[in-house]
């Protein structure tokens, strides 16, 4: 006998369904399902919006039975108390992946393919920072004094200003950077004045600048078009209107990638990147130049996600956490560490323009070692092609593979192709029109664009910290390493609602504690701390997206969500220009964004240990009695004759697909986190801790 306690208000029992595949023992048979179902649903424990979700369906003759019966009965045996099954029917490509090896040596060659395009996103996304950086000294040319030392031209012709104050009251000197004496220089020289009358009238620059290029030892361009004073924002300028490219890039190449397959859109992005980043060492002006960022805004991303994306396909579950975080930890890590001296080294940005774009070009030998996605051929009918590709994964690892099992998967493609079509119907515009599921959407928006914004803003503010660029950017890069580890220890743990705001939160602190220290070492320590912290904040942003949307539009939300982030990132060149009217500004702005961005993700529903929502139904009631001080690590329990179970543990009708469809509902959006599938292993982990439990709870029911 079974100790009822009444539902908190708003909280549901989530029913559990014979086709959760981590559930399949505790379930004995689809009869027995029935009854639970019934017995539930008359205490008012099911919450009704996912009962036409539910799959467990009635024949005829009114017997309930199950839609996988053709694979149980295949399978195992029904005993009539208990299903027995003996093999694991495949009904979804992850299932496959055991048979053929999970990361066996294919998938290792896989893994090892990734390095290039991580350098690649890396010299894509970052190149253009050493190309445009300006020298923190630069003062007005003076034609008539050019055989005079610089120290004699600048005592001269420059006149001196002071910062935080005047001469009287210790404030900084140094030379005015865009102003010169309006005086005859040619006269001067004759009367054998060598020091400059503070009373002379000024103008701005007449013929120039020159540039002390001591910090930044070789001329880019920003100094060879002389994007300085009046014209600095031009650098800032270049910056967004890549960012305006990768928009473009990300419609264009996703298109593409489901048009024509994935491998044709990851060589393609690359080939322009190539083309337009080795363009940009012959342009003339600022437009050609600008127009060359654009395209080469096109690869960003793509020329990486691409590739991420078909490999964490093809490794086995258990793998993907190593695999999608090691590949960026590691290889994304070396490559942003080793460009600030690539730059340093070659000393010449048209030389280093052609030396970060070429390696691009070697996507085209792609085809050659990357197989297409076996997901996008089977969404395209190429059922045949898909299979060669797996028989190719079993062949170099040594695998021996039954014809069945290949048949069976070829079987489960139909219904794959089915439930594609059915998804075909749905659009972002449907993630607006229910309230609960409206305001989620909305919030996933705001912070994943203050995320963005803030990430993007600590990468670009490097050079304004005080102290030398090209070893604090590989310092601030390289957080990205501990970043990840930390991580993968916690994530599981502690949740994502609670750490995306503790680590936003830390970042706004760090930065805004930046600007209360002096400028140089301190203020810097603070300002990479700060870029720690929303380095997890964005490897959190997109995979809490991924969990939070519902299935049938997971693909476009999240790829909607991705395209508001650029739409962010376009405007934070611009908050970085703000150096120009305070060194402390950037950091700022950056701080209060980031501390509001971890605020408004308390809001949000927690997903840990929860499945996925599959319909827009499932999205509207997730996480509906979650309070906002929920913590995972001090779940609430229920007390009763069976054990403990967590409250409010969400599970929708339609549980069976949960991990399945994670992946294949969306290869390019769904798995652009790269963390995505540490989720998918995690409500695994939490079904079949509660597998006894509910076992139990289903015979004494």
């Amino acid at each position: 006998m079974v100790h009822k306690m009444a539902p908190k208000p708003q909280e549901n029992i989530p029913a559990v369904h014979a086709e959760d595949s981590d559930l399949s023992g505790s379930l004995n048979n689809a009869s027995s399902l029935g009854n639970l179902s019934n017995n539930l649903k008359l205490n008012g424990f099911i919450n009704n919006g996912f009962v036409s979700d539910c799959t467990v369906n009635t024949d005829k003759q009114g017997q309930t039975k199950d839609l996988d019966s053709k694979a149980i009965a295949k399978n195992g045996k029904n005993t009539g108390a208990n299903t027995v099954i003996q093999e694991k029917a495949i009904v979804d490509f992850d299932d496959l992946l055991p048979h053929i090896g999970e990361f066996g040596r294919y998938q290792k060659i896989l893994f090892l393919l990734m390095i290039p395009f991580a350098f690649f996103v890396a010299f894509v996304y970052f190149s253009q920072i050493f190309m445009t950086v300006v020298p923190e000294e630069h003062w007005c040319y003076v034609p008539e004094l050019e055989h005079l030392s610089v120290e004699e031209r600048r005592a001269l012709a420059i006149p001196i200003q002071y910062e935080h104050g005047t001469e009287f009251d210790d404030g900084a000197a140094s030379y005015s950077k865009c102003s010169m004496y309006a005086v005859n220089f040619t006269e001067v020289l004759a009367n054998n004045i060598r020091k400059a009358d503070p009373t002379w009238p000024t103008q701005p620059c007449q013929h120039g600048w020159e540039y002390n290029f001591t910090d930044v030892p070789y001329k880019t361009a920003a100094t060879d078009f002389e994007w300085v004073c009046e014209y600095s924002y031009l650098s800032t300028l270049s910056q967004s209107i890549f960012f305006v490219g990768a928009i473009v890039g990300g419609l264009l190449f996703g298109w593409i990638a489901d048009r024509y397959g994935r491998i044709p859109a990851l060589v393609g992005c690359n080939v322009i990147g190539f083309v337009a980043g080795v363009w940009t060492a012959f342009v003339l002006n600022f437009w050609q130049f600008a127009l060359c960022r654009f395209l080469v805004g096109f690869a960003f991303d793509n020329c990486f996600t691409m590739m991420y994306i078909l490999v964490l396909e093809y490794v086995g579950p258990k793998w993907r956490t190593f695999v999608a975080n090691m590949s960026i930890a590691l290889f994304f890590t070396a490559a942003s560490c080793g460009l600030p001296w690539i730059a340093y080294y070659i000393a010449d940005w048209k030389l280093f323009a052609i030396v970060t774009s070429a390696p691009l070009l070697l996507a085209i030998f792609t085809p050659f070692l990357v197989p297409e996605s076996a997901r996008w051929l089977v969404s395209q009918g190429k059922v045949d092609k898909a299979l060669r590709i797996l028989k190719k994964f079993e062949r170099i690892n040594k695998k021996t593979i039954d014809a069945k099992v290949y048949q069976e998967f070829s079987d489960s493609c139909v219904r794959l192709q089915e439930e594609e079509a059915v998804n075909s119907n749905y659009s972002v515009l449907d993630l607006f029109k229910t309230p609960r599921l409206r305001n989620i959407t909305i919030l996933l928006i705001v912070i994943w664009m203050a995320i963005s914004l803030v990430f993007d803003g600590h990468v670009r503010n490097v050079g304004s910290l005080g102290l030398d660029l090209f070893f604090t950017f590989t310092v601030a890069a390289a957080t990205e390493l501990p970043a990840d580890t930390f991580l993968t220890l916690t994530l599981d743990r502690w949740g994502r609602r609670w750490l995306a705001c503790g680590t936003m939160v830390a970042s706004g602190v760090f930065s805004l504690f930046a600007t209360a220290v002096p400028m140089g070492a301190y203020s810097a320590t603070l300002a990479i701390l700060g870029r720690f912290s929303v380095n997890i904040s964005y490897n959190i942003g997109l995979q809490y997206a991924a969990e939070l949307l519902p299935t049938v539009v997971r693909a476009q939300g999240v790829a909607f969500i991705h395209i508001m982030g650029y739409v962010a990132s376009i405007v934070a060149p611009f908050v970085v220009y703000l150096t120009h009217i305070s060194p402390s500004m950037p950091l700022i702005v950056l701080g209060i964004i980031g501390v509001v961005g971890g605020v408004l993700s308390l809001f949000l529903p927690e997903t840990l240990g929860h499945d996925l929502p599959q319909t827009l139904a499932d999205g509207e009631d997730f996480g509906r009695g979650q309070k906002i001080w929920d913590f995972p690590c001090m779940t609430k329990k229920i007390h009763d004759d069976v054990g403990d179970l967590p409250v409010q543990r969400f599970t929708r009708a339609t549980s069976k697909n949960s991990i399945g469809a994670s992946l294949r509902a969306s290869t390019r959006g769904e798995l652009s986190s790269s963390m995505l599938n540490r989720s998918i292993r995690s409500r695994g982990s939490t079904r079949s801790q509660q597998q006894p439990r509910l076992d139990q709870l289903t015979e004494n029911v």
